[in-house]
């Protein structure tokens, strides 16, 4: 069952985490914005989630009612399952230009043809209902062309791939981080491209209002642990910072 990450009149975000995909694959997390008579899904997932988070989401929203896909990246937990939802729905997908020609290759010939919005590099407003998601640069956190999306009227900042925990229980969110970071470092000191990039990050969200960072692994973090987290991760060593020449030798 999902879990609401938030409830206002007219306005509902669900988590999605226990979908088939953690059976063979990594736990993943899909999720979905409801507003009024419309949604959005961000992060739909791979095939191995589609049919349960399919099923599931028609207990509380209609899928065809959806106006936009949002894919924070196009790694294959976040969209192999795009020829079905192309099928299910006529939602346009939103994703990075960098990638807009290559998410194509998820789906049959023609299914994505003037259904794909190249999201710009400094990022968008998405209207869905009443109110506008924010596309956020998260560029190189960790795929090139990357992006988290921010829902102003939640204050929640669905991260992708930042804030990932790993063999964690999703529906319970993390208060305090410091309990949790042996099941966060390893992940982000190889996953994230560099400090600059974090800095220049944590720089950007500081000043958001931000109750919940939502990640597409793990659990959501929430009061202490979002300004606790931004500030770890601001100083974190990681990608091209922890490698050199040692690493590039012919084995």
């Amino acid at each position: 069952m999902p879990v609401e990450l938030h409830s206002s009149p007219g306005h509902r975000c669900l988590m999605f985490h226990d979908t088939a995909d953690g059976t063979e694959g990594v736990q993943s997390n899909q999720f979905l914005i409801i507003d009024d008579d419309t949604g959005a899904i961000i992060d739909p997932g791979g095939n191995l989630a589609y049919a349960d988070l399919y099923l599931v989401m028609t207990q509380h929203f209609p899928p065809h009612r959806l106006s936009a896909i949002l894919a924070s990246h196009a790694d294959p937990d976040i969209v192999a399952s795009l020829d079905r939802w192309m099928t299910g729905t006529q939602a346009p997908v939103y994703i990075s230009r960098v990638w807009e020609r290559f998410i194509p290759h998820f789906c049959k010939p023609g299914k994505t043809q003037g259904r794909v919005v190249p999201i710009p590099d400094p990022g968008m407003r998405i209207r869905v209902g009443r109110h506008d998601l924010v596309a956020l640069p998260a560029h190189f956190l960790h795929a090139e062309g990357n992006f988290q999306f921010w829902d102003p009227a939640s204050r929640i900042l669905f991260s992708g791939d930042l804030g990932v925990s790993l063999g964690v229980d999703p529906s319970v969110p993390i208060r305090q981080l410091a309990p949790h970071l042996p099941r966060m470092e390893a992940f982000h000191r190889r996953y994230m491209a560099s400090r600059k990039v974090l800095q220049w990050w944590a720089h950007m969200v500081r000043g958001l209002p931000i109750a919940m960072i939502a990640p597409q692994h793990g659990a959501p973090l929430v009061g202490d642990a979002v300004r606790e987290f931004i500030d770890w991760i601001e100083t974190l060593d990681c990608g091209i910072d922890l490698f050199g020449q040692q690493n590039y030798v012919v084995p």
